[in-house]
């Protein structure tokens, strides 16, 4: 029997009470230590958890014995805690973006391949059950071949005092932070995207950084793909997810997922919505098989600079209100491997 991996926790705001939660349904990990510039808040969160306190990423490698952190804190923080706990041999689990940069994200890679520390990007719609299934019903062909897919992730929030309308923080506004997660669910149904055109909103807020735009991107194949993201007016969507074929639909929502092929009278029921903490927890159960040598992960290193480079893309276009092209500095990544279900996609209920 193997010891329990030991897992520090860096940042303890809004993200890492969610991993905290996904963490005690996994017997085989424990959260050894907690790390936060704020010593009074990273106190509170290690008298829940009786663990270890740090008030830097540095000191907590230098003295603490853990096999892995999860990186919770805003994103111009990234690259420097990344790269401290990488070279010290410590794995990476980043939090989304995984850096404000281009440059910045290929320095993280760099030292995560010079080492023998694994690097990931949370990404935690990828690993939502409803979505996953989703890519296998559109790879067995459900709803024939792929034309168009949207997503949309908008809710109103007063973002004045919130970091992730701080550029010098958070590396922009909607775009890079809810579109992050647009981003990923189109390259995951789409693969390598060529292409990107992104449209601004009126501000309705009196930010700095953009709080409502639509993204449009194509991939090689001319398929194109839609996200809508905004801080300041809520769709009131059904689903998250929409994703349409020559021969159907799939609707993948936060209460229910279904299809329905062209020629059905009704849809079928594959899934029963989002569960934050299903997929929070089986990001985390992908990286600590990793760790452990028994499981690729999905979302590898490579695959989250493409995540970044497509955002930084998508900025450029946003500047100059024109089709960009996506530069890449390294070659995209495979899509991770479909998931395996008991009964075949066609027939899930």
């Amino acid at each position: 029997m193997t010891a329990p991996l030991r897992f520090a926790l860096i940042g303890t705001g809004n993200v890492a009470a969610s991993y905290e939660t996904a963490f005690a349904g996994m017997p085989d990990v424990t959260i050894a230590a907690v790390c936060d510039t704020r010593r009074e808040a990273a106190n509170e969160f290690a008298k829940r958890l009786q663990c270890s306190v740090y008030t830097s990423a540095a000191s907590l490698a230098r003295h603490n014995h853990i096999d892995a952190a999860v990186v919770c804190t805003p994103p111009s923080t990234h690259e420097s805690i990344a790269k401290t706990l990488l070279t010290h041999g410590i794995h990476v689990l980043c939090e989304k973006p995984l850096c404000t940069t281009v440059a910045g994200a290929y320095r993280m890679l760099e030292a995560a391949e010079s080492g023998s520390a694994l690097l990931t990007m949370a990404s935690k719609f990828r690993y939502a059950d409803d979505v996953r299934k989703a890519r296998t019903l559109v790879c067995a062909g459900a709803i024939g071949q792929l034309v168009f897919i949207e997503n949309a992730f908008t809710s109103r929030i007063n973002m004045v005092r919130r970091w992730n309308s701080n550029a010098g923080i958070s590396g922009g506004g909607v775009l890079i932070d809810n579109g992050t997660h647009g981003v990923d669910l189109l390259r995951f149904f789409l693969g390598k995207l060529r292409d990107i055109q992104v449209i601004e909103g009126r501000r309705i807020q009196g930010l700095a950084v953009e709080d409502t735009v639509r993204v449009f991107v194509r991939n090689d194949e001319g398929v194109m793909g839609t996200s809508d993201l905004s801080w300041s007016i809520d769709k009131e969507l059904d689903s998250y997810l929409r994703i349409y074929g020559s021969d159907g639909t799939i609707l993948v929502g936060w209460k229910e997922s279904k299809y329905r092929r062209r020629d059905d009278t009704q849809w079928h029921v594959f899934g029963h919505g989002y569960d934050k903490v299903q997929a929070f927890r089986s990001q985390l159960q992908n990286f600590c098989e990793a760790i452990q040598g028994k499981a690729q992960l999905v979302i590898t290193p490579r695959d989250a600079l493409a995540s970044v480079e497509v955002i930084s893309a998508a900025y450029a276009a946003l500047e100059r209100s024109r089709w960009q092209d996506i530069a890449t500095r390294v070659e995209d990544a495979a899509l991770p491997p479909l998931p395996a279900f008991a009964a075949h996609p066609l027939e899930a209920s």
